[in-house]
C-alpha cells in the first residue's frame, strides 16, 4: 500500500512538473529571440529559427523512437532480448541523414557571417568608444563628437541613501544625457574601440554586440529600418559602474537627422574653432 501511494506520489509530482509552464503563459517574443530592426537582426533571426525547427523535428523523431521502443518492446508484453547484428543501411542512415543536415545549415550560415562582416557601401561611420564608465561617439568626417552617459535621474536613485524608489524613474538605469542620433535607411559603419579597458557595445535591437578593446577597432554596421528609441548596455564586465553604462540609439528620418546634425555642427564650431587657434598660432610663429 505504501508503495503504491508512493508511486501515485512521484507520478503527480512528474505530472506538475509537466503543466507548470502552462500556469505562466507568456507571448512568444517575451521567450524567443526578438527579431529586432535592421537587416543584420533579421538574418541572425531567421538562421536561429530554422536551426531551432532542425532540432525541435529531430527531437520528436528521436524521442518518439525510444518511446514507441520501451512501449512496444517491453518485458510485460514478452519482450526477449533479441540477438542482432549491425544493419548497413541503418549505420549509412545515421551518417547521412547527420551530414546533409549540417551541409544544409552551413550554407545559410556561410552566407549569415560574410553578410555580417561586409562593411562596405557605408553612408557614414561612427566611431564608439568606451570609457569607464560612458561611451564616446565620433561622426568620422562630420566634426562632430559628445561624451554618452547614464542620465542624471537614474545616476541619482541608485545613489544609497537617495530616498528615491528607482520603480518611480522611466527607464531606470537605461536612460542616457546624449542619445546616439542615426539615420533611418542609411548604411552605418560602426567603429568600436576603448580608451581603457575592454567594454561592450550592445544593443540588441541591432542583432550583435561588439567588444570595445584599447588598441583595437572592431567593425560592424547597421542599417536601422524603423523610427524609434533602441536601448542597450555595456556587456563587458569593465569595473564597478559597469552596471551603468546604457546606450541609447534614437533612429530619425533622414530630414529630421540632417537637421540634427546641422545643429550639432554649428553648437560645436566655436569649441572647434577655439582648439584649432593655438595650433594655428604655433604654424604661423614658424
Amino acid at each position: 500500500m505504501t508503495t503504491s501511494i508512493s508511486r501515485l506520489a512521484r507520478c503527480g509530482s512528474g505530472v506538475a512538473l509537466l503543466l507548470l509552464p502552462l500556469l505562466a503563459p507568456a507571448a512568444w517574443d517575451e521567450i524567443n529571440l526578438t527579431r529586432g530592426v535592421t537587416p543584420y537582426s533579421e538574418t541572425v533571426y531567421d538562421l536561429h529559427m530554422l536551426v531551432l525547427w532542425i532540432c525541435v523535428i529531430t527531437g520528436i523523431l528521436v524521442f518518439g523512437a525510444i518511446f514507441y521502443s520501451i512501449i512496444k518492446f517491453r518485458k510485460s508484453k514478452g519482450a526477449v532480448p533479441a540477438q542482432w547484428h549491425e544493419s548497413t543501411l541503418v549505420e549509412f542512415l545515421w551518417t547521412a541523414v547527420p551530414a546533409i543536415i549540417l551541409v544544409a545549415t552551413a550554407v545559410p550560415a556561410t552566407k549569415a557571417l560574410i553578410m555580417m562582416e561586409d562593411v562596405s557601401n557605408s553612408a557614414m561611420t561612427i566611431k564608439v568608444t568606451g570609457y569607464q564608465w560612458r561611451w564616446r561617439y565620433d561622426y568620422v568626417n562630420e566634426g562632430v563628437g559628445y561624451y554618452s552617459a547614464l542620465a542624471k535621474p537614474s545616476n541619482t536613485a541608485r545613489q544609497l541613501g537617495s530616498g528615491i524608489d528607482p520603480a518611480t524613474v522611466e527607464n531606470y538605469l537605461l536612460e542616457v544625457d546624449n542619445e546616439l542620433v542615426v539615420p533611418v535607411g542609411q548604411k552605418i559603419r560602426f567603429l568600436t574601440t576603448a580608451a581603457d579597458v575592454i567594454h561592450a557595445w550592445w544593443v540588441p535591437a541591432l542583432g550583435w554586440k561588439r567588444d570595445a578593446i584599447p588598441g583595437f577597432i572592431n567593425e560592424s554596421w547597421a542599417l536601422i529600418k524603423v523610427p524609434g528609441v533602441y536601448r542597450g548596455q555595456c556587456a563587458e564586465l569593465c569595473g564597478k559602474d559597469h552596471g551603468f553604462m546604457p546606450v541609447v540609439v534614437r533612429a530619425l528620418p533622414e530630414a529630421e537627422y540632417k537637421a540634427w546634425l546641422e545643429k550639432m555642427k554649428a553648437e560645436q564650431a566655436p569649441a572647434a574653432a577655439v582648439v584649432a587657434a593655438p595650433t594655428l598660432s604655433v604654424a604661423a610663429s614658424r
